[in-house]
């Protein structure tokens, strides 16, 4: 008996250590940074799942140590670190995690960190909403994205060409295009001093975005109005409001032009849009009248 007493004790102390051993902590990803403290001279494992690229302050490079191997982060703080926040980005798709780390001195070290995504958001900007997995597959072949098609195509097409490269958030789906070449882009603008040509083209689902660059080859400033845009176009949208006179730093800019079921060629006059825009446009405004635009800038 005393022997079976010995075992059965033996077990729920290596039962115990077992549990103990394992213990995680768990954190879920819900677009907030999270909060991950560090003891100074113990590491700190972070369960991510990802191959994942870390930005690390240059103020605490000589204080952190980070690796990155199969998934997961080992960090060790090897001084006191102030709050600082990280960046966790995916080195496949580009999703960024931030996390706030903080060092101090302590005696025992903490346990490890899983972050798990919350799975009630999209992960990232422009991701499809998340499915009721009860529902069957066939009513919903294409689960809507929580944000438009033409939002997410234009933002992209903007960061593309004015944001660092660093810093383009990557989309599921999306693709660039080829543009014709000598495409004649003369009936864009007919009643604008303006000659525009096409800078490229990206495509999501049925959807594209053109960015069209337009320069001003009047010796005034020339306001630019989505309406008086001959074609049919889902949306569009200029990078600046107003042109400024031929030969001047602000005569240039990019409108981005997003069409459906097919790219901007097929887009332009003599196609047309259902709905005639230009009705609604002032006199003044359709031959570019900017009286005053000049002191706007």
């Amino acid at each position: 008996m005393n022997r079976l007493i010995a075992t059965l004790f033996c077990c729920a102390l290596s039962l115990g250590w077992i549990a103990n051993s394992h213990a995680v902590e768990i954190l879920t990803w819900e677009r907030l940074p999270l909060a991950v403290p560090l003891v100074v001279g113990h590491e700190r494992v972070v369960f991510i799942d990802r191959n994942v690229r870390v930005g690390v302050p240059a103020s605490i490079g000589n204080r952190l140590r980070v690796q990155s191997a199969g998934g997961a982060l080992y960090l060790l703080a090897q001084d006191s670190i102030e709050p600082t926040r990280l960046q966790l980005q995916d080195a496949d798709d580009g999703t960024l995690i931030l996390i706030d780390i903080a060092a101090s001195a302590g005696d025992a070290p903490l346990e490890p960190v899983r972050i798990i995504e919350d799975q009630t958001i999209s992960p990232r900007y422009g991701g499809t909403a998340p499915q009721d997995p009860e529902l069957p597959n066939a009513t919903t072949p294409n689960p809507a994205r929580e944000t438009p098609v033409p939002v997410i195509l234009t933002r992209y097409a903007v960061q593309s060409l004015y944001a660092p490269l660093r810093t383009v958030e990557p989309v599921n789906g999306l693709s660039r295009g080829n543009l014709p070449r000598n495409m004649d882009m003369d009936t864009l603008l007919p009643t604008l001093p303006i000659s525009a040509k096409a800078l490229a083209t990206w495509r999501l689902e049925d959807h594209w975005v053109t960015a069209v660059r337009l320069t001003n080859t009047a010796s005034r400033w020339v306001a630019l109005d989505p309406r008086a845009l001959q074609g049919d176009f889902v949306a569009a949208t200029f990078q600046h409001p107003n042109l400024g006179p031929a030969g001047d730093s602000r005569d240039t800019t990019v409108v981005y032009l997003v069409t459906r079921g097919h790219g901007l060629a097929q887009a332009l006059l003599p196609a047309i849009s259902p709905i005639d825009a230009t009705i609604n446009l002032p006199a003044s405004a359709a031959f570019g009248d900017a009286e005053g635009a000049g002191h706007a800038q």
